[in-house]
């Protein structure tokens, strides 16, 4: 099969390999093509602007996997729903993709057969420590996650009837190579434990990689949306003690009652994920964070 990386940054990146490595012929649209491994043929694309590259014939399926360049309103927007809107253009506009075809058959003339969307947990806001599945109704409190769900509806809406599957992964917080501002925390002693229980929900890079390579070829009927989290929505301060007991340094010391906090308080559950036949390589953080610190992996440019 021919799969479009449409953004191609970390992740992307080690999906693509991922696919690549399976024998299938991956494309990358970013910026800066000349980045990326040879296993990925490289395409300059900008996915926040409407004049994106053909997209090619006999492509299978597609990643949107973007990321914003700020912390800002704007920049999500740009990179998540005006994105996300210009690829589905560029698919309808090279597939054929109109609902209004289908009783002629129209709809069915292109290959493609499945998107998916890299969304993310913040579409469910805080649920005080309670857990969340994917049958929980999203309640964001944040822009950002109120932008992503706003890129998830309209997934839903412009591939309806026309015979594509959507299909959306919720990723926690991704660690990994390069990523590893908890650790460099710890290690600088600016890392506070919360003075109460937060549960945080995170996945190993490689892992969301992977959960991408499955959804999008080892399912052969997925879901609309599922959890991309490990196996352990572990407490921030259990973490953090963790990751001083390895590094051999103090543990760390707790904040102030009422001190504000970053990221919902919620327990992710994978259970829909690992139902389909999906194995983690690093299913706790224990696992993850031990083989970065024994530096294993490198983190795409």
């Amino acid at each position: 099969m021919t799969v479009l990386m449409a953004g191609c940054g970390d992740l992307g990146t080690e999906a693509g390999l991922r696919f690549a490595a399976a024998g299938h012929r991956v494309v990358g649209w970013r910026r800066s093509p000349g980045k990326l491994p040879a296993a990925i043929e490289g395409v300059a694309a900008d996915l926040a602007t409407a004049a994106l590259p053909p997209i090619p014939a006999d492509t299978t399926a597609v990643v949107v996997a973007v990321a914003a360049d700020s912390a800002t309103e704007d920049a999500y927007r740009a990179a998540y729903v005006d994105g996300l809107a210009n690829v589905l253009d560029a698919l309808e506009r090279a597939a054929n993709l109109d609902p209004a075809r289908e009783h002629d058959g129209g709809a069915s003339r292109s290959p493609l057969r499945r998107v998916l969307f890299v969304s993310s947990t913040a579409v469910y806001g805080d649920a005080d420590g309670g857990w969340v599945d994917e049958s929980t109704t999203p309640a964001p409190d944040g822009f950002s996650g109120r932008i992503i769900r706003e890129a998830e509806e309209l997934l839903y809406s412009r591939l309806l009837g026309t015979g594509v599957t959507p299909v959306v992964l919720r990723l926690g917080g991704i660690y990994g190579p390069g990523r590893t501002r908890l650790i460099d925390q710890v290690r600088s002693g600016t890392a506070l434990t919360p003075a109460e229980p937060r549960y945080t929900n995170r996945i190993h890079r490689d892992d969301a990689a992977a959960a991408i390579v499955h959804l999008c070829t080892r399912t052969a009927d997925p879901g609309p949306v599922y959890l991309g989290v490990d196996n352990d929505p572990a407490e921030l301060g259990e973490v953090q003690r963790f990751l001083a007991a390895e590094l051999g340094l103090p543990q760390p010391a707790s904040a102030s009652p009422g001190e504000p906090s970053r990221g919902g308080n919620k327990r992710c559950s994978n259970a829909l994920l690992r139902s389909t036949g999906f194995e983690f390589a690093y299913p706790t953080f224990r696992e993850g964070y031990r083989a970065i610190l024994a530096g294993y992996g490198v983190r795409h440019p």
